[in-house]
């Protein structure tokens, strides 16, 4: 596993200094995000081939991996070409001078966290059977609708932002009105479906890296703290009534408080 893990992160961290380079010299951080997606679909599909386990769950490793980073890849390919740096990394520029240095650790740490979230497609990539039994098909269960969710979740919010009239207004369509971060928990529920296809693999416990490691970040790390934070110095009461009303991960009937 080991080798494996070290052929990710050269391959993540020499991506990840190019990546550097150029939104240094662009002056936008965000395409970090992008190309932090676009070496998961890699790595998925890089630890599905030097993996030791049968055809069936590497393929399937390859194939959920790969079109999960690949959309999610083209999707803020998008927003980034089209809008301007994100606020987040605006803040972030701002607290750090502009420091390439301080950067450039930064874009480190992400090739870093690319290596982490390779371990649980290494342990389901790892099982050695191609038995296709109940376990296979919660794993492509629930890959199916934790993709099909976070499109979704990304193409409402497209929208929204995308009409001039909802500028400084907070988004409440579709599944916005029961999360605020519909998004993020249809990414993290994304990640059970390595653990699920890792059942009986001799490194299932590590699949549980997934979901485990990625609910901490979306909720104590980079994920909900500083999304909520440039929201609410962007669009202030307005979001602030939507923390009030709207569950903040999973999808919940919004309260109705009378204003």
């Amino acid at each position: 596993m080991l080798m494996v893990l070290l052929n990710v992160w050269l391959m993540a961290a020499v991506v990840m200094t190019l990546a550097w380079y150029f939104s240094m010299r662009v002056k936008n951080v965000g395409y970090v995000d992008v190309v932090w997606a676009g070496l998961m679909a890699a790595a998925a599909i890089l630890v599905s081939y030097q993996g030791s386990g049968s055809d069936i769950p590497r393929v399937l490793v390859a194939l959920f991996g790969g079109i999960w980073g690949a959309r999610l890849c083209i999707h803020l390919l998008k927003r980034v070409l089209h809008e301007a740096e994100d606020g987040r990394y605006q803040a972030l520029r701002a607290t750090w001078n502009g420091s390439p240095a301080k950067f450039f650790i930064f874009f480190q740490m992400q090739a870093l966290i690319v290596v982490l979230f390779s371990i649980p497609f290494y342990a389901a990539a790892s099982r050695h059977s191609s038995e296709i039994n109940l376990w296979t098909i919660a794993a492509i269960a629930t890959w199916l609708i934790s993709v099909f969710g976070e499109y979704l979740a990304d193409e409402q919010l497209a929208k929204f932002r995308a009409d001039p009239g909802n500028k400084g207004k907070t988004c409440r369509s579709g599944l916005w009105a029961y999360s605020r971060h519909p998004n993020y928990f249809f990414e993290w529920l994304h990640w059970f479906a390595y653990v699920f296809l890792a059942v009986n693999s001799p490194y299932f416990w590590y699949s549980l890296l997934g979901p485990i490691v990625m609910l901490a970040f979306l909720y104590r790390v980079s994920g909900i703290p500083w999304t909520e934070a440039q929201a609410l110095r962007s669009r202030g009461e307005n979001y602030k009534n939507y923390q009030d009303e709207v569950s903040p991960f999973i999808p919940w009937p919004p309260k109705n408080i009378k204003r």
